[in-house]
């Protein structure tokens, strides 16, 4: 999964993002609309975490969600289907 697929389903990822990180607020959530430089600047802002913490931070997340795809929608997304 890479950044402009949750960008286009950011909807339904919002609760996995509120649930990583709880202090992000519901306006918070609609200014980053699934970009990463935005989440990135956010988990700074809220956590006061270096940029490199959370971009890996935001990185690992994407990764998570790449594991709970489920597997027809995998082969699509890498083209297999």
């Amino acid at each position: 999964m890479n950044w402009d697929q949750v960008e286009g389903k950011w909807k339904q990822y919002k609760g996995k993002v509120k649930e990583q990180w709880g202090k992000l607020t519901d306006d918070d959530l609609e200014v980053i609309n699934g970009k990463r430089q935005q989440l990135v600047g956010k988990i700074q802002e809220r956590y006061g975490t270096a940029k490199e913490a959370a971009e890996r931070q935001a990185d690992e997340f994407v990764k998570t969600l790449q594991s709970e795809q489920p597997v027809k929608e995998k082969a699509r997304t890498k083209g297999h289907i």
